[in-house]
């Protein structure tokens, strides 16, 4: 029996043929040259000791249904971005997150903290859109690739210039996570095959993650204790979507989950 992840995997490489013959991967390249530098992602979240955020831009998801229906894409970064939050994920897979390429792009040209393509990258061409549509990084889950591609698409990311945030669940794949050098590691407190989420899934994970890899809880946060246990547990940055994007002020939704201000602070 297919699980989720099984269906979303198949569904992207339908939209990779039609994307491809929409634009060649040579035409992607030929745009390389004139690209500005990317953004150093990494630095911006080890830049302090505090935990730092990377916020996501997301519209709907297989699990939620409909997360947020005026859902402005630009207007919602900004809103990151004046929070304080040092990173921003933008979710560009179409069929099951109602996300868009086009997404990244717009927002690229309102922000100016480090962007992140947020998919299911089984291939080489879903790094160079990202490249030319304005990401500095790159998405890469280890569930849905072998430890050969993961490593090759790892490597490829970074001749383009973006870095990667690698991103398990099962245990058995730290080794090959590690194995491609990255130095983001992210441990995802949801089973991208049952939709199922642990919130300290992460905590049992850090303790076999090596120092020098900078260590992201994703999904299940939603208070500012859950950033707290996390901290504490040695985690250095959190990837937050779905619990920012419900509530209607987003940017005092940012300073609540990162600092617990009260309501009087809006």
């Amino acid at each position: 029996m297919s699980t989720i992840l099984d269906d979303i995997v198949a569904a992207t490489r339908k939209t990779i043929v039609a994307d491809k013959a929409a634009m060649p991967a040579s035409e992607l390249r030929a745009r390389l040259a004139d690209l500005p530098p990317t953004l150093d992602f990494y630095a911006a979240l080890a830049v302090t000791n505090d935990v730092r955020l990377i916020a996501e831009v997301k519209k709907a998801s297989p699990s939620a249904g409909l997360i947020r229906e005026d859902f402005e894409p630009v207007a919602i970064a900004k809103a990151y971005q004046s929070a304080g939050a040092a990173c921003i994920s933008v979710l560009t897979d179409k069929p099951f997150f109602q996300g868009d390429l086009q997404y990244l792009r717009d927002i690229r040209a309102a922000v100016e903290v480090p962007l992140l393509r947020k998919d299911f990258i089984v291939d080489e061409y879903q790094l160079l859109q990202a490249r030319v549509a304005g990401a500095d990084c790159a998405l890469l889950i280890a569930e849905c690739l072998s430890a050969v591609e993961l490593k090759h698409l790892h490597d490829f990311a970074t001749e383009l210039g973006l870095q990667t945030l690698i991103e398990l669940y099962d245990p058995e794949n730290l080794e090959a996570v590690l194995a491609t050098g990255t130095r983001l590691v992210g441990v995802n407190n949801r089973d991208l095959r049952t939709f199922k989420t642990d919130l300290r899934h992460t905590l049992r994970l850090r303790a076999s993650i090596p120092s020098d890899r900078l260590v992201v809880g994703e999904s299940g946060i939603h208070t500012h204790d859950d950033v707290r246990m996390l901290a504490d547990g040695g985690v250095k940055a959190i990837l937050v979507g779905e619990s920012l994007m419900r509530q209607s002020d987003i940017g005092f939704a940012v300073r609540k989950l990162m600092f617990e201000v009260e309501e009087s602070s809006r």
